[in-house]
């Protein structure tokens, strides 16, 4: 193996070193229970405060008590759904609107909602893999309770008109909740200009601690709590805190949003590389609109293979991708998403998922470009379905 390129940065990424300073004072001194009146409790309640500071001004939050602390992505789509359901069903709400292309973390909760008698819309992506938002207005109706739309998606990147989404559902009087997981620290997350209601974040994509997480709840808004059994995060999410993840998320949370400005052109630049490079690949496309996605994100699709084979000749290459969400890489399925897209299941199959941070280099990309195209010859010259292709090409020239 001549080389190791790290590119499944969206499934999660390497702690910061920074992170990691932050957190070690509260792995090993400081590790009292902040719940408690002596001194090392009274610290770590400290640092959980000014941890809680720190994430509410990384977002712009207006203050730092709408920011929740959790175990994660899931969790926080988990209770923001499902505690918004509840205020819905309240008033005689139970339906609610979201997109083909969510994460399961959305999707499974609202099949879970189904089942407890609430009504569900999934909005089109279309082929760019944008929400319009007519169609968002379109589907509102006197009974919605609730919209959720993932503000970048984790598969092929594209990014949601977040604002103009929220305020279509606020015209409405409807609640607007986004799983903003693969876009916090990545790209500017401004809470008061989106106008958002609820939004979830998760640590360990951005270079934070896995496990630890946030849900922003609008101040004036009372969800349910989805964990019972004590006073923690002001009475509606019981559990002792997880310090050095939360001091660790912060820390990272920072240092990501800092670097945006410098980071982001650069990753734009060798995204784009990789993806005109790979373009020249016969049968080969892009997935997703190619402006308005995530910078580090290309996720491409290559007639005649199986996407399986092809994560595993790159590994051998000492190339770490994926072919779509990492919570769902055992499945033998096509991605939804690609699905949602109006990909056929012959294409999805032949997915590639490559996404970058603030590590990957040119160097990595020109390595990519110099390693992969032999690989797709080679299982296109075992594929039948490519033997296939071809012959059905030729017949009609």
């Amino acid at each position: 193996m001549s080389r190791f390129v790290y590119a499944d940065n969206a499934a999660t990424t390497k702690l910061s070193a920074n992170a990691f300073e932050a957190m070690k004072p509260y792995l090993t001194e400081y590790y009292g229970n902040p719940s408690s009146l002596y001194h090392i409790g009274v610290e770590t309640r400290k640092a959980v405060d000014n941890a809680r500071a720190d994430v509410a001004k990384a977002l712009n939050a207006s203050k730092p008590n709408e920011i929740y602390f959790t175990s994660g992505g899931s969790e926080s789509d988990n209770w923001a759904i499902k505690g918004a359901a509840e205020l819905g069903a309240k008033k005689g709400r139970k339906h609610i609107i979201s997109s083909k292309f969510e994460h399961h973390a959305v999707l499974h909760t609202l099949e879970y909602l189904e089942k407890h008698g609430y009504e569900v819309t999934l909005l089109e992506v279309h082929e760019d893999g944008l929400v319009r938002p007519e169609e968002l207005e379109a589907a509102i109706r006197e009974d919605t309770a609730l919209v959720t739309i993932m503000f970048a998606n984790n598969e092929i990147g594209t990014i949601q008109p977040i604002k103009e989404l929220a305020a279509i559902a606020h015209k409405h009087g409807v609640l607007f909740h986004t799983d903003a997981v693969q876009a916090v620290g990545t790209v500017p997350v401004d809470i008061q200009d989106l106008g958002v209601d609820l939004l979830s974040l998760s640590s360990h994509k951005f270079h934070g601690p896995k496990g630890v997480g946030a849900l922003y709840i609008k101040k004036g808004i009372r969800l349910p709590a989805l964990i019972h059994g004590g006073a923690q995060e002001r009475g509606i999410r019981a559990g002792t805190e997880n310090i050095a993840g939360v001091v660790g998320m912060a820390a990272a949370l920072k240092e990501s949003t800092e670097h945006i400005p410098e980071r982001n052109p650069r990753l734009e630049k060798i995204r784009d590389k990789l993806i005109d490079g790979l373009l020249t690949i016969d049968r080969s496309r892009i997935n997703g609109d190619r402006k308005s996605r995530l910078p580090g994100n290309i996720n491409m699709c290559f007639q005649g293979i199986e996407g399986e084979s092809l994560l595993l000749m790159l590994d051998m290459q000492g190339v770490e991708a994926s072919s779509g969400s990492a919570c769902t890489s055992g499945s033998l399925d096509p991605s939804h998403v690609l699905l949602s897209i109006g990909l056929p299941h012959e294409i999805a199959h032949g997915s590639l998922r490559l996404t970058f941070s603030d590590d990957n280099t040119e160097e990595d990309v020109d390595y990519i470009l110099e390693v992969l195209p032999p690989i797709i010859e080679r299982l296109r010259s075992m594929s039948p379905l490519w033997e296939k292709i071809i012959k059905e090409n030729n017949e009609n020239i």
